[in-house]
């Protein structure tokens, strides 16, 4: 397994670049929701300037005039590459990959093809609040398994989940993420090979959201669900979204094992027409030409999380942080601070600081809050300060 490096071979660090002025002329949704005196530290976009490749590549593209509709492999090629190389997985076919708007709606057209009305679809909570409302809206059926004390994976909980959600005879499915959000858990090959050993037995299809995938570090490797023994019917969905900060360049990849090949090929035409060509190109490049940036954002990240679990033991020593091996989330257990279900509200009401409020994460979100550690180490400490100021 590839170790992620903390040498960044002189490229700076991307969260050290770029001042509040600079950020506060962005005009996407961190830096437009709240007023200007809000310090945002919620939603997952990070404090950084793109990655020169991929500047490089949609500049060219626009020079061009090359914004058309996509085409092509060249996206699932690179991904393959970046695979191989990061996580020695040589399994990504590209012949079993499509490529859709973004993860979360493809996650919505692989749950179409596994699942029908009505039929469950098992979560993991606290988990990414999406995975409720599209599963929701979908007209699918949340069956929870909640994570255990440790925030990882609770095989016995998840194994009577799956029992109920096929009573009847019915389909399900488990939609895992991985890495999950918000906890940075970055689930093992042994934890993932019992999913897929569970998922066989009771006839349960999974769908594994990897879009943070890029962003584990240190000793601790990434581990693709549809490498492991048994998943050869799982099907996956992947980004450089959030390792790349590409949110707003929309384009994912769906990925199915041996065994979905059939289902990922039923996936309607039209599903392919909505990503961005250009997108596109910038994800390809991140994946192909960003890996040293990559790495630079990777070391930062780790400082920042050293950093904010040092400020949290100087100014909020009762709130509980562990810090993740992945992704740039921090799930906070802000329950003897005594700000009630949502400390979220309080520090931003009091404080102006802004985070993503717990509850609607599921089970075990109340009296939570995530933060965005993906930012300066300045912005970091005053975020700190103000939530320190808030619960006094």
């Amino acid at each position: 397994m590839t170790r992620i490096p903390h040498e960044t071979s002189g490229e700076p660090n991307p969260l050290r670049v770029l001042g509040l002025d600079q950020l506060r002329r962005r005009t996407s949704m961190k830096w437009r929701t709240h007023p200007e005196d809000v310090l945002p530290l919620w939603v997952a976009e990070m404090d950084v300037p793109l990655a020169e490749p991929v500047v490089r590549a949609v500049t060219a593209a626009l020079e061009t005039g090359d914004t058309g509709y996509p085409a092509g492999t060249a996206y699932a090629e690179a991904l393959a590459a970046f695979a191989a190389e990061r996580w020695d997985w040589d399994g990504l076919a590209v012949r079993r990959t499509a490529i859709v708007p973004d993860v979360m709606l493809g996650v919505v057209e692989m749950l179409k093809l596994v699942t029908g009305h009505g039929d469950a679809v098992i979560v993991n909570p606290p988990v990414y609040p999406p995975f409720h409302a599209f599963v929701t809206h979908l007209d699918r059926r949340i069956v929870q398994a909640p994570l255990g004390a440790d925030g990882r994976l609770d095989l016995a909980v998840l194994e009577e989940a799956f029992r109920q959600a096929v009573e009847g005879g019915r389909r399900a499915a488990h939609l895992l993420c991985s890495p999950h959000n918000p906890t940075g858990t970055v689930h093992t090959r042994e934890e993932l090979s019992a999913v897929a050993a569970l998922a066989e037995r009771y006839g349960v299809r999974v769908v594994a959201d990897e879009i943070h995938a890029p962003l584990v570090v240190g000793g601790t490797g990434f581990v693709p669900y549809l490498s492991v023994p048994g998943a050869e019917r799982g099907l996956s969905l992947m980004s450089a979204s959030k390792a790349w900060n590409l949110a707003g360049l929309k384009a994912a990849l769906a990925i199915a094992g041996p065994g979905a090949a059939a289902d990922l090929a039923r996936m309607p035409e039209e599903v392919g027409h909505g990503p961005s060509h250009v997108a596109v190109i910038a994800h390809t490049a991140a994946l192909r030409d960003g890996v040293t940036w990559l790495d630079a954002l990777l070391a930062g990240l780790d400082a920042n999380r050293h950093l904010l679990a040092d400020l949290l033991a100087e100014h909020l020593p009762a709130v509980r942080y562990r810090p993740g091996d992945a992704t740039y989330l921090a799930w906070l257990d802000c329950r003897a601070l005594g700000l009630g279900d949502d400390p979220a509200d309080v520090f931003l009401r009091r404080g102006r600081v802004a985070l993503t409020s717990g509850p609607p994460f599921g089970t075990g979100g109340a009296g939570h809050a995530r933060l965005n550690l993906a930012t300066s180490p300045e912005v970091l400490t005053e975020g700190v300060r103000r939530m320190a100021a808030a619960a006094a």
